[in-house]
């Protein structure tokens, strides 16, 4: 049986080099007690010293080190290491023996420690060494930021990440899935062994089944591969993302000694190019965001409960599709993208052999620097790439494998005697000399060749996705070739060239990877079949990319760092959702900014905004109605201008089929403040790793909620519970994040928990020099 140990717990931690920590014996009770997924970068204080790319915060060198005790049984086993990510350069040792070193910062990988460990007290060691803080162009994080884990099995074994399931035909009555494995018998001795693979449905019902019977010789392995046959199979799709369980069995004289469970879906898709995405035989629209891999206040090592909050908020939306930007994701967010119902193109590299600016003292602001993965790329590009594909080849979510995002920008470093100016979407203050031609710079047919290699280790190891990468320059791509090596092309903002493009090569599957959030943009994939859809950048804030000190982010995204929605939110839901709703913002006249409150100065003049995908929209004032407005036409929003009076507005929306929905925004009153906490559990599990959401509002006493950036809460623990992190979503807010304290951005704030490994009762207490403390208590079980 394969049995897996998990390994984030209980680590020791020191920032800064110890030449002797790779030693087993190595004393480090004076070090840091932290647990994984961690991340020392958002610990530290912003500073101007840093890169605005990467967020004004710092890299380094870290070390990481933990005690593990195994069972007497150990011995005769194989054991693997797994490290879902750890940013960068990582160095790795078990009880002093060296293990290997990975560069790539979003790379698993694995290290067989089967001749290094013994049952009881073992110790692994790993360095991190991140140089520069200039080496991508968002915020990567430093330190072991995904999960760690251990993995044990017999001698005679499924060999790990070997099992690839793919459907090869479905409809609704019929489907034949394929499953490929390889068996591995690592013992001195031939073995007769019946392999199973078993598909099980939610209710463990048996779907579909095959066995076979093999001999396998001493020190040898074999790849078999099954067919089966599936009945009346339930189609996975974001409207019904329903997940299988195949259940791969080695078993031998009627015992069983190995066995491995892989969440699966049954599923077809197919791109056109004239007709656009098809998933199970339907025309679908991709509706996608873009997502970075941070969180904030939490940097880089990101929950799944995190996740899951952002993403039910992008169901909430009407969005369907995630692209991941621009690396391997964690794979618990892969888990919950097939859980939940989100289409996923899976992107690996933000350059290749080529090092891009990197902005380092505010967005597009010279000179760059240059260091980054490139310098990595030659030696290790082949195997991430691989690791990758292999990794994350069992989720039905994915439906396309993204080599790259923007390598082709132009003049980043690539040319081409073609253009003798080239600039890209993002090049408003570039130096003309820099966006000439200059034949001493690489040339961009170089990329072709690049490209055909990086395909094909892809269908190395799947061949039934397509293959795809984010395009900054098609104009050039398209002459150079370097779009014909790709089974589906995503151009970056280039809306412009779909239709003239399309009709030059009509073969080329063309699809938004990366758009702006204007309704125009969204047009031309709704009035054009062969537009696959489009990705908004972005869906999240997140840090880096940072527009200049004291800004430490980008504000590109429908959400903010808290997770909490724009007024850019709701006009992407009245595209894309199909549940009617309504919702209002003000906006001082003059002031260009939206907000969701009904709280100005008399005689103000400001304009009401109601967002629907109604019909109609009726707005009152102290219901007193300014009019109705019909919506006539896609990505219409309805106005009111009108004079500010206390009270309420009401906004009042409705459909065809008479259906209804009401918002409504009050006047709070400013004598006596109160806070508001409300979190999305009571009870926690005490494992060390469970994770609540508080949201903490300012309210008057009536509970009416309060704007107010001034107001600060400080928050404490009692019990078995830690604070995470509090974020409010202000990217100007210089606060350190290690504080337990934090201004309220527009009357909210939020606090990430997580339990102890101790049961009890648990209390978060939250306070407020202006109003009565409060406290959200918490049963840890």
């Amino acid at each position: 049986m394969t049995k897996k140990y998990n390994m984030n717990l209980d680590w020791k931690f020191l920032l800064g080099e110890e030449k002797k920590a790779w030693y087993k014996g190595f004393d480090d009770q004076h070090w840091r007690d932290v647990q994984l997924p961690h991340d020392w970068s958002v610990e530290a204080p912003f500073s101007k010293e840093h890169s605005s790319g990467t967020g004004y915060l710092p890299g380094g060198i870290g070390w990481y080190r933990k005690s593990f005790h195994l069972q007497d049984d150990i011995k005769g086993k194989k054991v693997n290491l797994t490290i879902e990510g750890a940013y960068q350069n990582a160095k790795v040792w078990v009880n002093s023996y060296y293990l290997g070193y990975r560069p790539y910062g979003y790379s698993t990988f694995s290290y067989d420690i089967s001749d290094f460990v013994h049952s009881g007290h073992n110790v692994v060691s790993i360095r991190l060494d991140r140089p520069s803080t200039s080496d991508s162009r968002w915020f990567t994080g430093s330190g072991i930021y995904r999960n760690v884990y251990v993995s044990v099995q017999e001698q005679t074994r499924i060999v790990p990440e070997s099992t690839f399931y793919y459907t090869k035909s479905s409809d609704e009555n019929s489907a034949i899935v394929a499953v490929e494995t390889n068996i591995e018998n690592d013992t001195a001795y031939r073995k007769k062994l019946k392999i199973e693979s078993v598909l099980y449905d939610d209710h463990d019902h048996i779907r579909g089944e095959s066995s076979q019977l093999i001999t396998l010789q001493a020190n040898d392995a074999q790849q078999l591969a099954f067919e089966l046959n599936i009945d009346t199979p339930k189609l996975w799709s974001p409207e019904t993302p329903h997940l299988y369980q195949l259940v791969t069995r080695v078993i031998e004289a009627g015992e069983l000694v190995d066995e491995q469970v892989t969440t699966v879906g049954i599923r077809s898709i197919s791109f056109d190019s004239e007709t656009g995405f098809f998933l199970n035989g339907k025309p679908t629209l991709l509706k996608g965001v873009c997502v970075h891999h941070d969180a904030g206040t939490l940097g880089a090592a990101v929950p799944k409960a995190v996740w899951q909050r952002r993403l039910e908020k992008f169901k909430d939306l009407g969005a369907n599709a995630i692209r991941m930007s621009h690396n391997p994701p964690a794979p618990d967010l892969l888990d919950l993208c097939d859980e939940m119902g989100f289409l996923v193109i899976d992107e690996i590299f933000d350059e290749w052999e080529g090092p891009k600016n990197k902005w380092s003292t505010g967005h597009n602001v010279y000179p760059p620097k240059h260091d980054g993965y490139f310098e990595h790329f030659p030696e290790w590009g082949e195997r991430d790439l691989k690791d990758w594909v292999q990794r994350d080849r069992n989720h039905p979510s994915i439906i396309a494998w993204s080599i790259g995002n923007e390598i082709d920008y132009p003049n980043d470093p690539y040319c081409h005697p073609s253009f003798k100016e080239m600039t890209g979407n993002n090049d408003k203050d570039k130096p003309v000399e820099e966006r000439r031609y200059d034949p001493n710079k690489p040339n961009a047919e170089r990329l072709v060749s690049i490209s055909k290699k990086l395909v094909n280790y892809v269908k190395e190891i799947d061949t039934t996705r397509p293959v795809t990468a984010a395009l900054a320059y098609p104009e050039l791509s398209n002459l150079t070739g370097l779009s014909d090596t790709l089974d589906i092309v995503g151009y970056n903002y280039k809306e412009h060239l779909y239709e003239q493009d399309h009709s030059k090569n009509k073969s080329q599957v063309i699809y938004g990877s990366e758009n702006s959030h204007s309704v125009e943009n969204w047009l031309e994939v709704v009035n054009r079949p062969y537009i696959s859809g489009q990705f908004l950048w972005t869906g999240i804030d997140f840090l880096g990319e940072a527009q200049g000190w004291p800004i430490r982010g980008s504000m590109a995204g429908l959400l903010d760092l808290a997770g909490r929605e724009k007024p850019g939110y709701y006009l992407r839901k009245s595209l894309w959702s199909k549940e009617l709703f309504g919702k209002l913002t003000v906006e001082q006249m003059g002031s260009n900014k939206e907000h969701f409150m009904w709280d100005y100065d008399d005689d103000d003049q400001v304009l009401i905004r109601g967002y629907t995908n109604g019909e109609k929209a009726e707005c009152f004032v102290n219901g007193k109605s300014l009019g109705v407005k019909e919506v006539t036409k896609i990505g219409e929003v309805p106005e009111w201008q009108t004079t500010f009076q206390k009270g309420e507005i009401k906004l009042v929306v409705l459909n065809d089929d008479h259906d209804s929905f009401e918002d409504v925004l009050y006047t709070p009153s400013h004598d006596h403040y109160l806070l508001k906490a409300v979190s999305d559990k009571d009870k926690l599990v005490a494992n060390g790793e469970d994770i609540a959401h508080i949201e903490v509002v300012l309210t008057d006493q009536e509970g009416r909620m309060v704007i107010n950036d001034q107001e600060r809460i400080e928050v404490s623990t009692e019990g078995a519970i830690d604070i995470l992190g509090i974020e409010n979503g202000d990217l100007s807010d210089l606060t350190p994040y290690s504080e337990s304290k934090r201004n309220f951005h527009q009357g909210y704030a939020l606090i990430y928990v997580r339990s102890k490994t101790e049961g009890g009762e648990a209390t978060i207490h939250i306070r407020n020099t202006g109003a009565k403390d409060t406290k959200v208590p918490f049963t840890i079980i």
